[in-house]
């Protein structure tokens, strides 16, 4: 009787380490990918700047 429970508990346990571990792995991916694409976006917005900012010093040298 003890013996299947703690059998239970653990099959239990093992069910919901499994659970966690891809839960906690779909949460690092979707955070990752997210940052990803922030810094992609700064990165643009940086490059445009960056354009703009020669662009104008190419006028001032004409």
């Amino acid at each position: 009787m003890i013996n299947t429970i703690i059998s239970i508990f653990f099959t239990i346990l093992i069910i919901a380490l499994i659970l966690m571990f891809f839960i906690s792995l779909y949460s690092f991916v979707k955070r990752t990918l997210t940052n990803a694409s922030a810094q992609n976006n700064s990165t643009n917005e940086i490059n445009k700047k960056l354009d703009r900012i020669i662009e104008l010093l190419e006028e001032k040298n004409k």
